[in-house]
């Protein structure tokens, strides 16, 4: 599967493996860089938005692994594939658990070296022009181009957020994706079982272990087997089952309540919290040393009033969802109402612009959702006057005005492959951002 047009940095100080592999991946159809050194590199990776970068571990001004932690403080970090000597396998291998992306030693053949770029770049996100699948804001784009990068990996992910920010679809996003997408995906919210029963619940329990113990019951984390085991909301486990879970991931093992053997545990372990676990380790209230077996790879998501660019797509794509269950004959939602969404502050997140949206859909009486429908605490006593209504012509600029934004998004506001992706001409698309009022530097 030629992947071509990504774009490739290679660093690179010997002359003749630089070269060689500039021009095979340039015959291969990528847009290379090649750099000497790392400073240059840092710089360019930066600036250009490669796709992969192919890194030499000795580089005469600085170690690849230097290079790497000064490149991921960008926002959409690509994966490395290092080339290394036979003696630098101990500190690939603790890159690639770190996310880099995959490594080589040398001497290697072309063909295995192709594989290993067209495997990492299979990973990555659709190229411009393909809506992502988490969200069109950068914050988004920056959260789903890492997990991708780290979807086949074994390390424990911590997704942090808002109450209500998509962490839950973040989690099964990345055991979607990954290898073990056929194998369980087991969610356990341990704000939501009563103490008393969570160690049961997560662990099972051996028959007669207590009263009305009257079989055994296998637990959550027997029931992930070899798949992923989401704890969500870890920052409300008990501290006497955070030390069992700190065993779990640390040994691969685990004791059913009232049980003498140990339980094999093969699964991932994917956690998330809306708390802070730093300000809770210090005040006693996390296991410090949990808190690090867990943090391996931190992702954050954002609230939604950071990413505005993701309001409109969500608002369309919950009210398409619901008129479609409801049956309800829905056309839309009228200008004003997403005025109203985008100046909302959404303190709930996703989950409350779910929550209105499907109560909106079934109490409508209009085909266009209005401010009233979405935010009815706001709206005055009144009586539906015609002044909630768009004309035909309001909601088709809207609309086209929506599509427009969202071309441009996917494009980098490039306006001819906007035109394209919109199947009209430049000249036309240029005419309509003028009459919109879209303005774009490209």
């Amino acid at each position: 599967m030629l992947l071509d047009g990504r774009k490739i940095g290679v660093v690179e100080d010997d002359p003749v493996m630089g070269e060689s592999l500039l021009q095979r991946l340039t015959l291969e159809g990528y847009d290379v860089d090649w750099w000497t050194c790392g400073h240059d590199a840092v710089t360019g990776i930066g600036e250009r938005g490669h796709d992969l970068v192919v890194c030499d571990l000795r580089l005469p001004d600085m170690h690849g692994e230097e290079l790497y932690e000064k490149a991921i403080d960008h926002a959409e970090t690509p994966p490395f594939l290092f080339i290394t000597a036979y003696g630098e396998i101990d500190e690939a291998v603790r890159l690639m658990r770190a996310g880099a992306g995959d490594y080589l030693t040398k001497p290697f053949a072309m063909d295995d070296f192709l594989g290993r770029v067209e495997d990492l770049l299979s990973r990555r996100p659709p190229l411009p022009g393909k809506t992502p699948v988490l969200g069109v804001s950068k914050p988004m784009r920056a959260v789903e181009r890492l997990l991708r990068r780290v979807a086949d990996l074994d390390s424990t992910l911590l997704i942090t957020g808002e109450t209500g920010v998509g962490k839950e679809v973040c989690a099964q996003f990345v055991h979607d994706i990954s290898a073990a997408a056929k194998r369980p995906f087991v969610a356990v919210n341990c704000a939501a079982i009563p103490a008393e029963l969570l160690e049961s619940e997560l662990f099972g329990h051996e028959k007669g272990a207590f009263t009305g113990a009257h079989a055994r019951h296998l637990g959550y984390a027997e029931r992930a087997r070899d798949g992923v085991l989401f704890l969500d909301e870890i920052g409300d486990l008990p501290l006497a089952l955070q030390v069992k879970l700190l065993r779990l991931i640390q040994e691969r093992a685990f004791n059913r309540v009232g049980g003498a053997a140990a339980v094999p545990f093969d699964a991932r372990v994917i956690c998330s919290t809306n708390r802070n676990l730093e300000a809770a380790v210090k005040i006693g209230r996390f296991r410090e040393d949990l808190y690090y077996r867990i943090n391996v790879i931190p992702v954050h998501v954002s609230p939604l009033r950071e990413r505005q660019d993701d309001i409109l797509p969500l608002l369309h794509h919950y009210t398409e969802h619901y008129a479609l269950a409801m049956s309800r004959p829905l056309r839309g939602i009228a200008p004003h109402a997403e005025e109203a969404a985008l100046a909302h502050d959404w303190p709930g997140n996703v989950r409350e612009l779910c929550n209105r949206i499907e109560r909106a859909v079934a109490l409508a009486n209009r085909e266009f959702l209005s401010p009233g429908d979405l935010f009815p605490e706001a709206e005055p006593t009144s009586d539906n006057s015609t002044h909630e209504l768009s004309t035909l012509a309001e909601v088709r600029d809207a609309a086209e005005r929506r599509q427009i934004l969202r071309a441009l998004e996917t494009t980098d506001g490039q306006v001819a492959k906007a035109a394209a992706v919109l199947g009209v001409s430049r000249t036309t698309l240029w005419e309509k951002m003028k009459r919109l009022g879209i303005k774009t530097e490209a």
